[in-house]
């Protein structure tokens, strides 16, 4: 789904979840975005970030990193300076994943998920990755550069099934027709 909005400056993806219940393995979920490069939009990300990590020139950070979902309002906060992103880049794709350590977790066994997309004020998207229950991750959102220059917002959630490693390899392929 394509939304209207167009020109985004700089944006920040949120999540929370609730903890996993007393005595069972903590629930770690994590934001990761992929860039992708003009030359090719659709081929390896040039680079990604994800906890201990930012981009090399500091235009997408992970603000806010959690590993158990404890805490008040949203867990895991990334911001992503669109604006300030070299032309060198052509899309930006933020997905989600659940590790996977202590056993196989999918969304469908995490209560109260949460995903936001918002740009100052305004929610561009929220979803409960109740559509993908049985993925492992999932991809959230898609920003891409138009010819003029302009950054457009495109409302995703297409759920994956696999570790972080391998979702970060597939998390910006194309989407299957439909």
């Amino acid at each position: 789904m394509t939304t209207p909005n167009k020109d985004i400056e700089k944006v920040e993806v949120r999540l929370k979840w609730d903890p996993s219940p007393h005595g069972a393995p903590d629930h770690d979920l994590d934001i990761i975005a992929a860039t992708y490069r003009t030359d090719a939009p659709y081929d390896a990300p040039a680079y990604l970030v994800h906890f201990d990590s930012r981009s090399p020139d500091g235009t997408i950070t992970l603000n806010r990193d959690s590993r158990t979902g404890q805490g008040f309002g949203f867990d895991e906060v990334m911001t992503l300076e669109l604006d300030r992103l070299s032309s060198t880049y052509a899309r930006v794709v933020v997905g989600v994943v659940i590790q996977q350590r202590d056993g196989r977790k999918t969304f469908g066994d995490i209560e109260n998920t949460v995903v936001q997309v918002r740009e100052g004020y305004t929610n561009l998207s929220e979803d409960d990755f109740s559509s993908v229950g049985d993925a492992t991750a999932a991809a959230v959102a898609e920003f891409a550069r138009g010819a003029s220059g302009v950054w457009e917002f495109r409302d995703t959630v297409r759920g994956f099934d696999g570790d972080p490693e391998s979702f970060t390899t597939a998390m910006g392929g194309r989407p299957p027709a439909s």
